[in-house]
Formats: structure tokens, sequence, C-alpha cells
């Protein structure tokens, strides 16, 4: 090796080995603030500046941002997340968690867990065990309007519960759906004990409040206070205290749901088993709308949160938020919840936001769901939970009644008269599947839309599409529309003179079917229930005549059936009541 050569050796080996030191130099030095700023944390709290909406698309993949407030950003990250954010060069500044900020006094004026179990006054954070307590009391107190749901477990064993709260609480009845649901980041803590004191305040005024009785008995309204109980009691069961924004795997919840433009997992990470527990609670109800409450801000956030384009209901959103936050100031002093337009933004207007839960409502539930933010404070001082009661409580229930507004009614079979499963379609409206669906065991659908006039389309597999032209919708009002849809059968029926007649009908189970028309000798009997399935199958003989036959079905339960007799190239339609 010539002398040139190992220069240009022991040249290179040094420019390596200063490489490699400078990197451990690096990590290690990484690892350092890492550790400086965690200390025994899981997650924490910074605000940092950007230059524009490319940055905001870029970072919100990156970490959970919180709100953003001009060209400042605030925003959590677990140890993995800020490490992929100082990969980004951006100054930050730390701040105190909030879940730090109170005292127990603050949080809980009786002392540490000395608040009554079931207390309504409702002016103290609940701990855990009184939270379950609060809810049973609720279900076991009023049996007859409340039941209690358990949605599922959270990812420490904690209880996510539901109340629902209706007049006939064990039915499905032909009524809107309301979700009100808290708290799913564990460290926004307004809405927990807000909602725990609505559900309070339905089940003590029902019976004696007219506008609450009526609104029990016409709507089923279900009430999540707390959907990420491991974040709210990080600090332990006995207190709100040290709560934290994630959940116990230091997992945004609310970046965790499917996307409607990001898919299946936008934030990187498996579905929790709070966001699984919650899709199969959502695919389980029928929800016309729902309100997903936060704190940190002050302003009611609608779709969409993930793009730009704005959704089918822009009018309406723009119409029922102004009512919103009209309302609330109504009921506040000045300055309250006066975040972006006075009150009121579009989502992505704001911030973007991928794998929300709002997101995930509207575009996979065909359900309303909006984002509100009821303090700057995410964990108020118990004294001033009554406040902002007092400053809300009137639009929750203004809420709830939004429900019944724009067009709904009952889809059924006309040969049957039973209920259908049907898509509710506007065209050159609906998008991003803004359509709603009616839904057994009831048959009912509701569309919450912007005042106007409507084509509205009604459809279902086995059956022919109905349209229902100029449907009419004012402000604050209900248009009544129940549809009947044909079989497809119906159509063979009318070209081939397809007529029949039973009797006696109702009958216990044997019946004569008579031909109005010679049929045939034979012919081949289904009889199928509302839902299409085949429960009896024969060949039948006609008496000499050509045109009766004797039928008996045993065992046939009592209800609605369609009779068809196929003989030669005609099929013979009739309704069969059973009413044993």
């Amino acid at each position: 090796m010539n002398s040139f050569m190992k220069q240009f050796l022991h040249a290179t080996i040094f420019i390596v080995l200063v490489s490699l030191s400078m990197t451990t130099v690096g990590q290690t030095s990484r690892k350092q603030l890492l550790d400086s700023l965690f200390g025994n944390s899981q997650e924490i709290y910074f605000k940092s500046m950007f230059n524009g909406r490319q940055d905001i698309s870029r970072l919100t993949r990156i970490i959970s941002i919180d709100r953003v407030k001009g060209n400042e950003l605030f925003a959590y990250a677990n140890r993995k997340e800020f490490t992929a954010f100082l990969d980004n060069n951006l100054s930050y500044t730390l701040l105190p968690h909030p879940g730090s900020l109170l005292t127990e006094k603050e949080v809980n004026p009786y002392g540490s867990g000395k608040r009554p179990l079931n207390a309504t006054t409702w002016d103290a954070y609940p701990t855990y065990d009184q939270y379950v307590s609060d809810m049973v009391g609720f279900a076991a107190a009023h049996p007859t309007i409340c039941r209690l749901d358990t949605v599922g477990t959270s990812t420490q064993g904690r209880l996510i519960l539901v109340v629902k709260i209706s007049n006939n609480v064990n039915q499905d009845e032909a009524e809107p759906e309301l979700l009100y649901t808290s708290s799913i980041h564990g460290d926004e803590t307004t809405g927990y004990v807000l909602m725990l004191h609505l559900i309070d305040y339905l089940l003590s005024n029902y019976g004696t409040d007219p506008a609450i009785t009526n609104m029990v008995n016409t709507t089923a309204i279900f009430i999540n206070p707390l959907a990420n109980p491991d974040g709210t009691y990080h600090g332990g069961n006995g207190s709100v205290l040290g709560a934290q924004r994630y959940n116990a795997n230091n997992i945004d919840l609310n970046r965790n749901y499917p996307d409607p433009r990001v898919g299946q997992h936008p934030d990187g990470n498996a579905w929790q088993v709070e966001t699984q527990a919650w899709m199969a609670y959502a695919a389980a109800n029928h929800f016309t709308m729902s309100a997903n409450f936060h704190g940190g801000s002050e302003v009611f956030n609608y779709p969409w949160d993930t793009w730009p384009k704005l959704s089918a209901d822009d009018a309406w959103w723009l119409f029922v938020g102004r009512e919103w936050a009209d309302t609330v100031h109504k009921y506040s002093p000045s300055g309250y919840f006066t975040d972006e337009m006075n009150g009121i933004t579009n989502g992505y207007a704001w911030y973007e936001v991928d794998g929300g839960r709002q997101d995930y409502m509207n575009y996979f539930h065909n359900c309303r769901e909006v984002t509100v933010e009821l303090s700057y404070t995410k964990i108020l001082p118990a004294n001033q939970l009554i406040t902002y009661w007092n400053y809300n409580y009137h639009t929750f229930l203004n809420y709830i009644t939004e429900t019944h507004h724009g067009f709904n009614g009952i889809v059924t079979d006309t040969a049957t008269g039973q209920p259908l499963a049907a898509k509710v379609y506007i065209a050159l409206h609906d998008m991003d599947f803004s359509e709603v669906y009616s839904s057994l065991p009831s048959g009912f659908y509701a569309r919450p839309i912007a005042e106007g006039s409507y084509n509205v389309t009604f459809s279902t597999p086995g059956y022919f599409p109905k349209t229902i032209s100029n449907v009419t919708v004012t402000k604050w009002n209900t248009t009544r529309l129940n549809v009947q849809l044909k079989p497809l059968s119906y159509g063979l029926q009318d070209k081939m003179t397809h007529t029949a007649m039973i009797y006696p009908n109702p009958s216990d189970g044997s019946f004569r079917i008579v031909m109005l028309e010679d049929s045939g000798k034979s012919g081949l009997l289904k009889v199928t229930n509302t839902l299409g399935g085949v429960i009896y199958s024969s060949v039948v003989t006609f008496d000499s005549d050509r045109r009766t036959a004797a039928i008996s079905i045993p065992g046939i339960l009592p209800g609605i059936y369609l009779v068809n007799v196929h003989s030669g190239n005609r099929n013979y339609l009739d309704k069969l009541v059973i009413n044993k």
C-alpha cells in the first residue's frame, strides 16, 4: 500500500470515528433532554410556533395538537411523539400539565374522598368509585326511564358507562336517538361533571316539568360522562388530580378512529380497547345526533376535521352552531364561548385533526356529531362547575330538541305493513355518507337538515325505490314523512295479473287460498316472513274448480306473512295475518 492510500485510509477511518462519536453524543444528549422534559410523566404539554397550514398538516400526524391561536399551537406528546417533533427543529416552550394545576381542595371542597355518594349538588369531582355509584344509582332510582349500559372496559379495566333515558327505556322506539359523551381526553373534565348534572336534571324533572317530560317521552337520550376513565384517574381512583390527556397506553383516543381521508389507523396505532368498544356501541345503536365534550377552548367545532371540503349539511351545521353559541351567550357573561367565529368554527378551518371521533361518527355511522369545547380551563375548580352548568344547560336541552327537526318518519312494506331498513337519500345534496337510514325494529329514520325543499329517495334491496318530491322543511319544525315501499314481486304481479285471496284472514294457521281466475291443477306455495325468510314451502293441489286450495301450517307463530303461489307462468300473492 503506497503512502497516499495509507493517508486516505487513515483519514477515512478518522471521519467515520468522529461521525460515530457525534451520533453517540447526539443520541445521548437527546435522551438526556427527553429525560429532563418527561421525568416520570407519560406525556408533556407544550407550545410551539408554526409557519402555515402545511406545518399543521404535518405536525398533526406527529403530535396531538390541542388548539391553535394565531401562529402558535398548543399540543401534547408522549415520548415517541416528541422525539419525532424534535426532528422538525421547531422552537418550543414546555407548559405546566393541566392535570397538575389544582389542589385536592379545589377539585373536591368536601375533602379527599368525602363527597357524599349520589350527591346531587354537582359541585365536586367524584372519585372513580363515586362516579360508578352515581351511574348505578341513576338507573336504580328511576328504573322505568333510565337504563345503565356498559360500553366496555378501559385498558386498565375501568368501566365505560352510558345511561339511556327514555319513557320506554328497554325498547327501541320510533324516535330520534341523541348521544352526549365527554372527556375522551382525560384531563378535560368540565363536561364530565356537567353530564352527570344533566342526567340528574332530566331524571329529577321528569313528570313535573312538561318540556322535560315531553323530551324524554319522544327521544332516546344516551349520556356518557366519562369516555376515558384511565386518563381522568391517571393519578389514582381517588381524585382527578394527575389526570392526563391520553389513555393508559399513552395514546390519544381522539386520534385513534378510522378516518375518512387517511384510513383505518391514521395515528399508526392499533385501535385501543376504548376505541373498539365505542365502535361496537355506535354500530349497535342508531344515533341521529351526538356531541363530544372537550376543554381547552370555548367553541362549537363542526365537521369536517380531516379535509377542507365542506359537509353536505354545512348550512345546517352553521345554523345549529349559531343556535348553540347564541343560547350560551344569552346565559353567560360577555367574553365566554367566543372563540373563532364568535363561538363556532369549521374543524379543518381551525386546524386539521385526523382520526377524530367526530368525523368517524359522521362518515361511518351517518350521525351528526359535533365537538364542543366547554372551557379554557381543562379541569375547572369545583366551585365553578355550577356556574358553567348555568352557562350551558339550556343549549344542552335545545340540541336534544334539534334531533326532531328536519323531516322524519317510518318506512314500511306496502304488502305487509312491516317496518323496513331503508336508505334515505337526497339527490344533488347528499355526499360523503350524509344520507341516513331507517332502522329496525321500528323502521324509523330522522333527517336533520337546513330549511328548504328536497327530493328524497327511499330505497332498500328487494323493493322498488320511491322518490318524494318537494319535501319542505322549515326552521324549528318537523315534517313527518312516512313512506311505503313495494316489493319487486309486485311488479310481476302487476304485469301478469296475480290476484289471490285468503280466508279466514286473520287465521290460526289453517286457511283456504282462492285464485280469482283459473290457476291450473297445482302450484308451489311459499310463505315468507317480513325479513324475506321462507318459513313454509309445499306443493298444493287445487280443488276441481282449479281455484281453491286448503292450507294448514302447524306451529306457525303469530305475525304477518306473505303468501306466494306459483302456478304455470303466474305468481299469486296475498298477505296472511296469523293471530292465535
